[in-house]
């Protein structure tokens, strides 16, 4: 991942002795604003899955929610294709905190929606920001259109999904029995955790959606502000609201999983964009730098420390599990049956 990044950034970065200048100068008071608001962030996302989890039924005690978020975080970062691993385990954990893989998955696609939801809202909240400070500015009304657009199928899946949970699921199941073959019945059983799932998720209350959507928009803005706090350390003269905006732009370059982490391409992104706001390209770089830092690549040792704590945890619980059971029932072995009297 170093080299990817050495790789995609080689002759795009001012002089590096530069930048340790820059970074030595640092306000590190800002800096260690920056560390609390991106831990608000992550904790903002462990809350998420828990709420929707719980929400569904399946117990989740905050410091399982905030091991698998690291450790999940951690892998979406480190693999090119890391968001795929990330959501599998995810699921897997899910199960074993006792999900099924019907509400794991559910789960994982409520939490997307909503994250896709909370992003949306600030599009939204910064275009209307756009056009009340400079009701004479161009606005690209293309993002807004895409917004509009995934908030309508989001509507429409879970109206179907919850029209869908109230008809009988037997006639699927009479008609996918018929069908033979290996490979059929690997689809028919996607196709059937596909529709459970749906309906799972579609089945949610809306307070039970609000709620995930506001910890979705609390770690959208948290991230922000860590974004913003970055710059204020390096004195870089850009306003909130430009800094809010190159934030949500470069967003969309992030999405492309074209190396791990984006590697080379979001730094380059957010670079470009501090520099056309007017800031110089040491600084810009360094604010980068320390951004990229505690929101992205110290995120893989914390969360790959925190994918072990939780594999001792579970395995040291499996270990203790059989021999308190063999306890509990030979301090019950000579004890008198109780009478119950009502």
């Amino acid at each position: 991942m170093v080299a990817l990044a050495v790789i995609g950034l080689h002759g795009r970065l001012p002089d590096p002795r530069d930048i340790l200048t820059v970074l030595a100068g640092a306000d590190w008071g800002w800096i260690l604003l920056a560390a609390f608001l991106q831990t608000v962030s992550l904790v903002a996302f462990a809350y998420q899955q828990r709420r929707i989890l719980v929400a569904m039924g399946v117990p989740m005690g905050r410091r399982d929610a905030l091991g698998i978020t690291l450790a999940s975080t951690a892998i979406s970062i480190a693999l090119p294709a890391g968001a795929v691993a990330s959501t599998g385990y995810s699921i897997r954990e899910y199960e074993r905190a006792g999900a099924t893989r019907e509400l794991s998955a559910a789960a994982a696609v409520v939490s997307g929606l909503t994250a896709i939801g909370g992003l949306s809202l600030l599009y939204l909240a910064d275009a209307i920001a756009i056009l009340v400070n400079s009701s004479n500015t161009f606005l690209d009304w293309q993002p807004l259109a895409i917004v509009g657009a995934l908030a309508a199928l989001t509507a429409i899946a879970v109206t179907a999904g919850r029209r869908l949970a109230r008809r009988p699921s037997g006639a699927w199941v009479a008609r996918s029995r018929e069908l033979e073959g290996r490979a059929i019945r690997l689809l028919r059983r996607l196709l059937v955790l596909a529709r459970d799932s749906w309906r799972a998720g579609a089945a949610l209350r809306i307070r039970d959606w609000a709620s995930a959507l506001a910890y979705a928009v609390v770690n959208w803005v948290a991230d922000i502000a860590c974004f913003a706090a970055t710059a204020k350390a390096f004195d870089l003269r850009v306003s909130l609201a430009t800094l809010a905006a190159i934030y949500l732009a470069v967003q969309i370059v992030r999405q492309v999983p074209l190396t791990p982490g984006g590697a080379g391409i979001v730094d380059t992104a957010f670079i470009a964009g501090l520099t056309a706001a007017g800031a110089t390209a040491v600084s810009a770089t360094a604010a980068v730098l320390a951004y990229r830092l505690l929101s992205t690549w110290l995120l893989i040792p914390v969360g790959g420390a925190a994918a072990v704590l939780r594999r001792y945890a579970i395995a040291r619980a499996a270990a203790a599990g059989p021999r308190s059971a063999q306890a509990r029932a030979d301090r019950g072995a000579g004890r008198p049956e109780s009478v119950s009297v009502s």
